[in-house]
């Protein structure tokens, strides 16, 4: 089984393209393809969303962020509505030149595009301030529609209450923690995962003391040395569970949990379903090709 490459209509000489739907369900199957890519749903409470290895039933409206080649997909779930809008806006990932995005004044939309490899969900407030904007932008033309989507891109990147979805070591993408000393605890982590790590063991690698290492990793990363852990041992886990036959306790094990309680409350609280649920959910929106 594969994730469909999708082939859109965005050619190289597009900076985007917009699409606007209203329909009564959703049948698009698990996809990927090379761009960047803005999706808003109004009136599709009940849904569930797939992006990355993060599995969810959205609320009434949804607006995600989607980096280039990860994998994605609304389906019908739990959705009863008969109208609902969904609006995708798809742009090159360089849709803004690397030299133009290191420049100060675009940190933001550039720590975005960093994030979007996760995936990004963003907040009810950032919902409300800005799809009428999205829903408005296919009625823009030429140079000015350029100038609205560069607007709501800015707004995106200084809005503070959003979620990244997918699991860092799930992607295929390398993702940037700004601190080198954070990437090489990182890189040591997932190279090792499988294996008892302490924070100790973390620290060394920083060449810092415990304590000193444990308010920094928490600092730089919003969450603590065991929570850092657990999340790149669990993005193997995911990517086992999907990619293989192999038993959820061989799994588990394979991945460093060698406590299955534990790893089952882990992975639950983490995921919102059960190891076993979520294979069963994310197989079944794959299709052969």
């Amino acid at each position: 089984m594969d994730i469909i490459r999708e082939v859109t209509p965005l050619t190289k000489n597009d900076c985007f393209a917009i699409f606007s739907r209203e329909k009564n369900g959703f049948d698009f199957p698990l996809h990927n393809h090379d761009y960047l890519e803005i999706n808003l749903i109004l009136n599709g409470s009940g849904a569930q969303r797939i992006v990355g290895n993060h599995i969810g039933e959205i609320e009434e409206c949804e607006l995600v962020c989607v980096g280039p080649n990860l994998a994605h997909g609304w389906f019908t779930h739990n959705c009863s509505s008969e109208n609902i809008r969904e609006v995708t806006i798809q742009f090159h990932s360089d849709l803004f030149d690397d030299k133009f995005l290191k420049k100060n004044q675009l940190v933001n939309i550039r720590n975005m595009f960093e994030n979007a490899k996760r995936g990004i969900l963003f907040s009810k407030n950032t919902i409300d301030a800005l799809a009428p904007r999205i829903v408005a932008l296919y009625k823009r033309m030429g140079f000015d529609s350029i100038l609205e989507l560069l607007s709501i891109l800015n707004q995106l990147s200084v809005s503070r209450d959003f979620k990244l979805l997918s699991d860092s070591t799930f992607i295929d993408e390398e993702c940037s923690y700004i601190s080198r000393r954070v990437e090489k605890v990182f890189e040591y982590m997932n190279n090792n995962f499988y294996e008892h790590i302490t924070l100790a063991d973390a620290a060394q690698v920083a060449n810092m003391a415990d304590a000193s290492f444990s308010r920094f990793i928490k600092y730089r990363t919003g969450n603590s040395f065991v929570e850092n852990l657990n999340e790149i041992r669990l993005g193997h886990v995911s990517r086992m569970l999907i990619d293989t036959n192999q038993s959820i306790a061989e799994i588990a094990y394979k991945c460093g949990f060698n406590n299955m309680a534990n790893f089952n409350r882990t992975f639950k609280s983490k995921k919102g379903l059960t190891p076993k649920e979520f294979r069963e959910n994310y197989v079944g929106k794959r299709v052969f090709i």
